[in-house]
């Protein structure tokens, strides 16, 4: 479904990306890890066309992503994306926001857009609070705004950026929750996060990454029980260890 081909990115003289290869077949998820500024977003935004890469190839579903050729649209459209923050429409309410995609891009009548987005919203276990704006709903009830939003396009790959990094402790489980649901599902998905019992749980593959090289990658009980890299093994100790 995604074949990431040894592609390479760099922002002016600094290398973010380099030689990052990867392969998720239909219905794999892969979560990737490592510390802040290793790549890890940049690769997801590579994937999707939402940022250009300098050497390389990446395919979606066998279409090429190229970012200046009209065909990203339609592989945009076909591939969800979940961020950090959550970036709804603060003037929109919740089923308006799921509804908006569906609408302007795929151009469905409104009463289907409208009926898809709400059973997604009761999906991600919000239909008591589908007539709400933004502001009315706690951060991780925006972000399962969000997944619905991206759901309702009916994508055949679903990236997520650390989607609960914004988040408040308490609300981390909700979120993962959707994304659990989703992954047993047989959902499509690369997820970048620090949530490592989450990708214990989920993952088909963990990928380490560090200065934009993958160190490592392998099953959950390989990367995250018995690291090989004396890098992964720092990280994954300092990410464990309890709190003070």
């Amino acid at each position: 479904m995604i074949v990431v081909d040894r592609i390479a990115k760099a922002f002016g003289a600094h290398l973010v990306l380099e030689d990052f290869s990867l392969t998720v077949d239909k219905g794999e998820v892969n979560c990737i890890i490592g510390p802040s500024g290793s790549g890890k977003s940049t690769a997801l935004r590579c994937i999707n066309g939402l940022e250009s890469y300098d050497r390389g190839t990446i395919t979606v579903d066998g279409a090429r992503v190229d970012r200046d050729d009209p065909s990203i649209h339609a592989i945009r459209s076909e591939t969800g994306m979940v961020f950090q923050r959550f970036n709804l429409f603060p003037h929109r309410t919740a089923i308006e926001n799921v509804m908006e995609g569906p609408l302007y891009v795929k151009r469905l009548p409104r009463e289907e857009a409208r009926a898809r987005a709400k059973a997604l919203l009761e999906k991600v276990g919000l239909a008591n609070k589908i007539d709400a704006y933004p502001d009315k709903l706690s951060g991780g009830q925006q972000q399962r705004v969000a997944i619905a939003r991206a759901l309702a396009m009916q994508p055949k790959v679903m990236l997520f950026d650390e989607p609960t990094s914004a988040l408040d402790p308490e609300l981390v489980g909700e979120v993962l929750k959707v994304m659990l649901t989703l992954a047993r599902e047989g959902m499509t998905m690369i997820v970048v996060t620090h949530e490592i019992g989450f990708a214990a749980e989920v993952a088909d593959r963990v990928l380490f990454l560090d200065h934009g090289h993958i160190l490592e990658q392998g099953p959950p009980e390989a990367i995250l029980r018995n690291p090989q890299h004396e890098r992964t093994r720092d990280f994954l100790q300092r990410v464990l260890r309890p709190a003070a």
